[in-house]
């Protein structure tokens, strides 16, 4: 049955942006199976420079760096996505960053040969900047060439992508494959791979008509857009749709960042977009995508098995992603990520119990598996892909690039703690390591619940609508709070 909306042409541009996301979840997941590996090409870096085994400490550390610097080239890529979008365009913006991945592949791939760890942490810092911009420019060009019937399900292909992107980094990384002493750093380096084939895919697309149209005013471009992604020569709707936003925020071309900060009407919107980010980054998952062998292994499962464990944690996700999809216009955004955070509230703790009673029970390990599973389907049904998309839908063409820059900005300094923090947090906490998680978990569900609007099947202007009447509505009740407090000390006067 054809899908209302869904064209062969739009089907293929959402593909080829979609390799920036899976270019991000590929980098996510690289680095966890061969750990033991590059802890051990660290340690063979130092001994063949200074003669002398390096200290344990000092190995940890380099390693949290290897892992954490990424994060750190995400907050940089994803605080100027926002700008990027804005000057050059989203999809000029995605060919341009491909150049960046290109760099970071290849101080990746060629470390191993260098015998440098110092070139294998900066070949993960620049592509950390691909990915970040990545994460800010396709959620944008993606929720903004999509029809709004189809803008839910097709956000969450971001996801997807992501999902996709981390199974394969995990199947490759076996050490039969390319997780061996010597191939590692071909694994890392096959980051190149998927952004030749983007460079090759985009360049054939048109850029956002809501680009084209609000920002360049360049109408009859962005018809001629909307006609290849539409296969359909009337989008009058499309742009009249585009104009009621336009006159719904007449400052379409003038949010920066400050601006937005200072936007009291905005206030709202930019808190949620923000507490959205840091309920996917701080719910645990981060723990699990980086250091899940680690975590199979301290329950007890051989480090052999501890990858396959690994490899069931991405191919859950990408089936749970795939079930997400057709939910997410139907459930609505706000539904699916109360589900998705109270499961994995649950589950989370199911994880400490299997922590803390590993040694009193054999069958232990069995439920850790489980519990580590189940934590991550959860995710993957909410938190996994609504964050992303809700900051796009939360904000008009004017206010979106600033609102996805402070956005992706606060999802990778958060992602940058776990990553840096986690390994310190499981010497601190031991056996309940996952316990501020699950706090975490709680705080958000509840703020979820009680301040998040759902915003299914709206249009843009229909949801900037509902946060402008709240902040007017915030306005009056203060103006009758002073009106009251002037009438009460004049009675006093009296």
């Amino acid at each position: 049955m054809a899908i209302e909306g869904l064209t062969c042409f739009l089907c293929y541009a959402i593909l080829a942006a979609v390799l920036g996301m899976f270019q991000f979840g590929f980098n996510t997941g690289v680095i966890n199976a061969p750990a033991f590996v590059i802890r051990e090409f660290i340690a063979n870096c130092w001994w063949s420079r200074y003669n002398e085994t390096i200290d344990q400490d000092l190995n940890d550390f380099l390693w949290a760096i290897v892992v954490a610097i990424f994060a750190i080239g995400g907050m940089i890529g994803g605080f100027a996505g926002g700008y990027v979008g804005n000057k050059v365009g989203r999809r000029r913006g995605l060919l341009l960053n491909n150049l960046i991945a290109v760099g970071g592949a290849l101080f990746m791939g060629l470390s191993k040969l260098t015998s440098s760890y110092e070139m294998l942490i900066l070949g993960r810092l620049v592509i950390g900047v691909n990915c970040g911009l990545n994460t800010s420019l396709v959620p944008m060009y993606i929720s903004e060439i999509a029809p709004l019937n189809l803008r839910g399900g097709l956000g969450t292909v971001n996801q997807l992508a992501v999902t996709v992107g981390l199974l394969l980094s995990q199947i490759l990384g076996l050490e039969p494959l390319l997780g061996s002493k010597g191939a590692w750093n071909i694994l890392l380096g096959l980051s190149i791979v998927p952004a030749l084939l983007q460079m090759v895919m985009l360049s054939v697309c048109p850029e956002s008509p809501r680009y084209l149209l609000l920002t360049l005013r360049q109408e009859e471009n962005a018809k001629r857009a909307l006609r290849r992604f539409r296969a359909n020569v009337n989008v009058e709707e499309d742009i009249e749709e585009m104009r009621a936003e336009e006159a719904a925020d007449q400052t379409v071309t003038h949010f920066s960042v400050i601006q937005l900060i200072r936007s009291s009407t905005l206030t709202m919107p930019l808190i949620i977009s923000i507490v959205m980010q840091l309920s996917q980054q701080l719910s645990g998952i981060n723990a699990v995508l980086y250091y899940s062998t680690e975590l199979f292994v301290e329950t007890g499962i051989p480090p052999a098995q501890s990858k396959f464990a690994t490899m069931g944690v991405g191919v859950v996700m990408v089936l749970m992603t795939l079930v997400s999809i057709p939910l997410m216009d139907r459930a609505g955004r706000r539904t699916l990520h109360l589900y998705g955070l109270g499961g994995m509230f649950v589950f989370s703790i199911f994880i400490t119990i299997s922590l803390l009673i590993k040694e009193m029970m054999n069958w232990m390990k069995i439920m850790s598996v489980i519990s580590t599973l189940c934590f991550v389907i959860f995710f993957a049904i909410g938190p996994g892909s609504i964050p992303w998309m809700i900051t796009a839908e939360l904000f008009t063409q004017g206010t979106r690039p600033a609102a996805m820059s402070i956005a992706v900005f606060v999802n990778w300094l958060s992602n940058f703690l776990v990553g840096i923090l986690y390994p310190k947090m499981q010497d601190v906490f031991q056996n309940y390591t996952f316990l501020p998680f699950t706090i975490l978990l709680a705080c958000f569900w509840i703020f979820t619940y009680y301040l998040v609007p759902e915003t299914k099947n709206k249009t843009f202007e229909e949801i900037s609508a509902i946060f402008h009447k709240g902040s007017a509505d915030r306005r009056a009740k203060r103006l009758a709070a002073k009106a009251k407090r002037r009438s009460a000390r004049a009675n006093s006067d009296e």
